[in-house]
């Protein structure tokens, strides 16, 4: 046992460490965790075919049908695409040195991201014809690379590969706020593939083959769908044939999930 004067000048160190873990709880917000978040199963409701060649980037559901964007150089493209048949009734060729990325719908337009051009294409929605383009650098002088976008009824939302979204003013098209996603401590990147249900973020996470469900106010991921059964048991050694496009029909409540060149397109319950 060490003595008294040791004892004494203990104390206040002890005291002073106390304080600082004390302060450090109480700048937590009530409510943030600071632990991993649950992972929960999905149970598959149906399933539709979906085109092997089609490099998922990003899929909506769109008047009942699937908007899909695909990439990759030299066979980027934007679809509408026949939800029983998964054949494309409308196709439309990106130029061949644009990589496509995300795609959602705003009102009467699609906008479609772009990997490394710098801009985002903007469509018709009724008829898919090209509209114009806006550039990243007017978004976020920041913003180097789009992945992904949604939209949460007032703001896009887009992902750029890192774990922060930016949250987008669509008529300006500005950024009005940027959101770190973490699970627990630990930031979430490679953020690609997103859509909005039901007041959170779903979000791919690039070679995961799970989707984070993320609170868009705190940027906490409440939870995780492991989608992992549902991989396609022929490209499972196919490293680029990743998880990636989720799809919400508001009006039927349905999920829709595929991957890139996957032969199926899954409707999912969590």
């Amino acid at each position: 046992m060490p003595p008294l004067r040791s004892w004494n000048r203990l104390v206040p160190l002890v005291a002073l460490v106390l304080a600082a873990v004390a302060a450090s709880a109480a700048m937590l917000s009530p409510g943030v965790s600071t632990t991993a978040a649950p992972v929960t199963s999905v149970k598959v409701v149906n399933t539709f075919p979906h085109d092997r060649s089609s490099f998922c980037q990003g899929l909506v559901v769109l008047n009942g049908s699937i908007l899909e964007g695909t990439g990759q150089y030299n066979r980027s493209r934007l679809r509408l695409v026949d939800l029983s048949t998964g054949k494309p009734t409308v196709d439309v060729a990106l130029p061949g040195n644009v990589f496509g990325e995300g795609v959602t719908v705003w009102k009467d337009t699609i906008l479609q991201l772009t990997w490394k051009s710098g801009y985002l294409l903007t469509y018709d929605s009724t008829t898919l014809k090209r509209t114009g383009s806006v550039k990243y650098r007017s978004i976020d002088r920041n913003l180097y690379e789009g992945w992904g976008i949604t939209h949460d009824g007032t703001h896009l939302i887009i992902s750029d590969g890192s774990s922060t979204l930016r949250f987008v003013d669509p008529d300006t098209f500005r950024t009005v706020r940027r959101l770190r996603v973490k699970d627990g401590f630990l930031g979430v990147s490679k953020l690609n593939e997103l859509e909005y249900v039901n007041g959170e973020i779903l979000a791919n996470v690039w070679y995961k083959d799970r989707i984070a469900r993320i609170d868009p106010k705190s940027g906490r991921v409440l939870g995780w769908l492991d989608l992992r059964p549902l991989r396609p048991a022929a490209l499972r050694n196919d490293r680029e044939a990743v998880l990636n496009g989720i799809a919400w029909d508001p009006v039927g409540q349905r999920l829709f999930v595929t991957g890139k060149n996957w032969p199926t397109l899954l409707e999912i319950s969590y």
